[in-house]
């Protein structure tokens, strides 16, 4: 009998980013990458979500975010916007208490004001989504970088994110948080181009809203 012929996967060319942990951290990192990291989104919680979350990591790494994030789920109401919108001085403190999550008053309190913020801007455009797309004329930005240096830290798009943001009464929305939401949410794909989800994802558009 002929014995079998091993085959193995082919290997998998990611961002380095992805990869650059070890463990349960490497498994996080990698899954996010990929099935999240630049896919288009247009969901309004989910785009509320990933706000939120980067609100929390502003000083941190991301790994500790992603490492919380259920807890945020749990501990912010899945990111319901207005839910959180209604959150009070006692709910503050009951979040403070919450060693599950980053317990932070200024950024705790950015994400309830962020959520009264959301809900003005989803009354005047319909859905969050329709206002933040426009800042890309409704079409995912394909960029074309090669290494980790390329890639920014702000661009002129999160420049011009930022100020409308911050004028509409959001927080902890420099141009910096705003270039790396537009990253995760797919309004601009940052993969590198020998990475396998960069070709995958090249040129999609947003899909429906639900």
């Amino acid at each position: 009998m002929a014995k079998e012929t091993q085959r193995t996967a082919p290997t998998r060319t990611r961002c380095g980013w992805a990869e650059m942990s070890q463990g349960d951290d490497l498994e996080l990192y990698v899954r996010y990458h990929d099935r999240e990291w630049g896919v288009p989104l247009h969901n309004d919680r989910r785009i509320f979500e990933h706000l939120c979350l980067e609100v929390m990591q502003a000083g941190l790494s991301w790994l500790t975010v992603l490492r919380k994030r259920e807890n945020f789920r749990k501990a912010f109401a899945d990111f319901d916007p207005a839910r959180v919108a209604r959150f009070d001085k006692r709910r503050v403190e009951r979040l403070l208490a919450d060693a599950g999550i980053i317990r932070n008053r200024l950024k705790v309190e950015a994400v309830i004001a962020n959520a009264r913020a959301f809900l003005r801007v989803r009354k005047e455009f319909g859905t969050f989504s329709a206002y933040i797309w426009r800042f890309v004329g409704d079409r995912t930005v394909v960029n074309r970088r090669r290494t980790l240096a390329e890639l920014p830290a702000r661009t002129k798009l999160s420049d011009a994110l930022s100020k409308d943001l911050k004028a509409r009464g959001f927080k902890f929305v420099g141009s910096t948080i705003c270039y790396a939401h537009m990253q995760a949410t797919g309004l601009v794909n940052d993969h590198l181009v020998s990475c396998f989800r960069w070709r995958e994802l090249a040129g999609r558009r947003p899909p429906a809203s639900p």
